[in-house]
């Protein structure tokens, strides 16, 4: 036999289309050539391919081979393309029977020796054999993360030898099982935060309500400390948003931590991060720090210190959740429904208000080092706090704050409010929704009034005080929006000015 057809994948943002490997041999100088748009990881299969096999104690054909990697169109990348390109290879020149691959898709980076290594992408490449109908073969590094699709037949194999013994029927693979771990998330707690009760508050309403929330306050006052402790205010994840944010996992360069599944996601990016970083991107989109922290939270602390031109671009995912990568040649589209928490000092020496500290800085630094967070982008972000410095009574008193179990208790009331009165959080409540759930009464409309005249806020500003008071009701268990709920909202929509 000359001809022998694989069935492999393409990942191609969070999808993984059909790949056909087919493999021809032919008569003249001994050569392989791989056509199908092939990247250099994927060109470079040939020397890995030819090692495994002789090592594994096959014959590399002394013929002309020609690899293609149909669709021509689909460019192809990552190494787990050398698994399909081997099977091929011996069905060709007849070393393995070829009749029943058509079952089966394959995907494995192989080692020199022939052993089989992990991939990127096992997640989704598991969802798309199993709407074809197709059994997977995997390595066994990469099986425990494609076994998390239960519905997924995967087999796991240690190497390139243990296949073709299967494919021979000479032996059994096994059937992949989901190592999920069992063991709780130890999160810090945000009883040991000292004083800050404002800020807690903050932290309570953008948990409940999935808000973003951005905290300004001198070095030292906490803001970092309640940030790690945000993630412990949220509620468990569903099975559907555990394998959402998973598959996202599992595309980025450092794969999907199984110990980490069902765990919401928290990034933390440097200051430094590019806008690619940031959002994703790359001639192969991959993605980026706000679809990694997909059902979770991203962190950006030092704010202004971020390059304007990198903040900018998190405007788009923050109102619609998702982010559009567009290449020349190439399109894809990851989600991004992620929770922004940020925090920055009140100026570029950190000191502007301090009761104890002298603000080295002109008010003309001042305003340059605030202008760095545009008005359009901040006019996108719920909750606006301040964070002063902590009095050293407090500071050096006993914890005597709520624990994050307990807060905790109440978001999850609330969330479940919002769930079942209206199937989303109050976050992305669409503007349609607002006059049936966040009605006002007489005196409720007349202090907004007041409070879009005085402070200049936007349509955009308003119909996010509406949410969070939406939110703050919840809070309390109360159906409909007070005066007070409006009141404490409005405290939150403070401009970086101080407004």
């Amino acid at each position: 036999m000359t001809l022998a057809v694989v069935q492999s994948r393409a990942l191609e943002g969070l999808t993984a289309s059909p790949v056909t490997v087919e493999v021809h041999l032919a008569n003249g100088l001994p050569a392989c050539n791989i056509v199908g748009l092939p990247e250099a990881e994927v060109r470079e299969s040939r020397d890995r391919v030819r090692a495994a096999l002789t090592v594994s104690g096959f014959e590399f054909p002394n013929r002309r081979i020609t690899i293609n990697l149909a669709p021509a169109d689909l460019p192809k990348s990552a190494g787990h393309f050398d698994l399909p390109i081997a099977i091929g290879i011996l069905a060709a020149s007849g070393q393995i029977a070829a009749d029943k691959l058509h079952e089966y898709e394959f995907a494995g980076e192989l080692g020199l020796t022939g052993e089989l290594r992990a991939i990127r992408g096992a997640l989704a490449l598991a969802v798309a054999s199993t709407a074809a109908q197709h059994k997977l073969i995997i390595s066994s590094a990469s099986a425990p993360e494609a076994a998390l699709i239960s519905q997924a037949e995967v087999l796991a194999a240690e190497s390139l030898l243990v296949v073709c013994r299967y494919l021979m029927g000479t032996t059994a693979l096994p059937k992949a099982e989901a190592l999920i771990s069992a063991t709780i998330q130890t999160l810090p707690d945000l009883a040991e935060v000292r004083g800050q009760q404002q800020a807690k508050r903050a932290l309570e309403i953008a948990a409940a309500g999935g808000h973003s929330l951005l905290m300004i306050g001198p070095p030292g006052t906490g803001k970092s400390m309640l940030a790690q402790r945000f993630s412990g205010l949220l509620p468990p994840m569903s099975p559907s948003e555990a394998l959402e944010a998973a598959t996202v996992q599992s595309l980025g360069y450092s794969g999907l931590n199984i110990a980490q599944f069902g765990h919401r996601p928290f990034r933390a990016p440097h200051h430094t991060a590019s806008s690619v970083a940031l959002v994703g991107g790359g001639g192969n989109p991959q993605p980026g720090e706000i679809s990694l922290a997909h059902h979770g939270v991203l962190f950006l602390d030092e704010l202004p210190e971020f390059d304007r031109k990198v903040l900018e671009v998190l405007r788009e995912p923050l109102e619609s959740g998702r982010i559009l990568i567009s290449r020349a040649a190439r399109q894809a589209e990851f989600p991004a429904r992620f929770q922004l928490i940020a925090a920055m000092n009140p100026c570029p020496c950190g000191y502007f208000g301090h009761a104890r500290h002298t603000c080295r800085c002109t008010p003309d630094q001042i305003a340059r080092y605030r202008n760095k967070i545009s008005g359009p982008l901040l006019d996108r972000i719920d909750l606006v706090v301040e964070v002063p410095a902590v009095p050293e009574a407090t500071l050096l008193a006993a914890a005597d704050g709520e624990s994050s179990t307990k807060v905790r208790e109440r978001v999850i009331r609330a969330r479940e409010r919002q769930l079942s009165r209206q199937d989303s959080t109050n976050h992305m409540l669409l503007p349609s929704c607002l006059d049936q759930y966040c009605a006002l009464d007489g005196k409720g409309k007349a202090l907004l009034q007041n409070a879009i005249s005085k402070l200049g806020l936007s349509a955009r500003a308003s119909h996010r005080i509406l949410r969070i008071a939406r939110t703050i009701a919840d809070l309390v268990e109360v159906e409909n929006i007070q005066t007070n709920h409006i009141a404490e909202a409005v405290q939150f929509r403070r401009s970086l000015s101080g407004a």
